[in-house]
């Protein structure tokens, strides 16, 4: 079985605190055979760890955790940008002329600014076909969502719509990579793409993080991203 996590951020992202080769390290220091860098409303983070994965010894898939009307969507193999504030509908087509799929992540999660998709948005879209081909999963374990609730009702949501089921950590430093992870049979990006859409991908996790870890960690970890924040804005 391959084990991939599919939702992790750098310092691409507003709020991400590590490198795209520290983030990559990590990965393979931890036994993942595929990630996905998916920074907020970016790509570049995730074309950069495209180009160095080979050294690392670990798949990337490029993707992008997009902002819609709705709340977030992961949209994965992908090397483009899509608009950011567009309906869930209209951005899920765009990833899927784009050659993508979409994930929907913490699904009906709040706090911290948390900006999720209600059951009710995804239901709507999902009647729409071309939609039901392309948003093909649902993250039923995130690692470090502060709304544990959520992922519960994630994993009820799931089980009714009978649609493939992932987890992930939501890294936001290094040491949470692979918290939350999704088992899937083969090895290779091209093997999980298959699995999720035939639905035989199973989620893992490992020992949650409390609150004030998650918080604290992020803090620290943000702070001390400083200079490697400064340094890239000048590339």
């Amino acid at each position: 079985m391959g084990l991939a996590d599919l939702h992790m951020h750098t310092i691409y992202s507003y709020d991400g605190t590590a490198t795209v080769p520290a983030v990559l390290r990590r990965a393979h220091e931890i036994g993942l055979d595929v990630i996905a860098i998916t920074d907020h409303d970016e790509i570049g983070g995730a074309l950069e760890a495209v180009k160095l994965a080979s050294h690392y010894g670990v798949e990337v898939i490029p993707g992008i955790e997009i902002t819609t009307a709705e709340g977030d969507l992961l949209a994965l193999f992908i090397t483009e940008k899509v608009n950011a504030g567009l309906p869930l509908i209209e951005t899920i087509l765009k990833v899927r002329e784009l050659g993508g799929v979409c994930i929907a992540p913490h699904p009906m999660a709040g706090g911290m600014g948390m900006k999720s998709l209600s059951a009710i948005s995804i239901l709507k879209a999902l009647r729409v076909p071309e939609v039901a081909e392309t948003l093909i999963g649902i993250e039923t374990y995130n690692g470090t969502a502060i709304d544990r609730v959520s992922n519960h009702y994630a994993r009820i949501f799931a089980n009714g719509l009978d649609i493939a089921q992932t987890g992930s950590s939501d890294a936001h430093v290094l040491e949470a990579i692979g918290i939350g992870a999704t088992e899937f049979p083969g090895k290779t990006a091209a093997d999980f793409r298959s699995a999720l859409r035939s639905g035989e991908t199973k989620f893992r996790k490992q020992k949650e993080w409390s609150t004030f870890k998650i918080l604290g960690s992020w803090a620290t970890n943000y702070i001390g991203s400083v200079f490697s924040r400064l340094t890239m804005s000048t590339r």
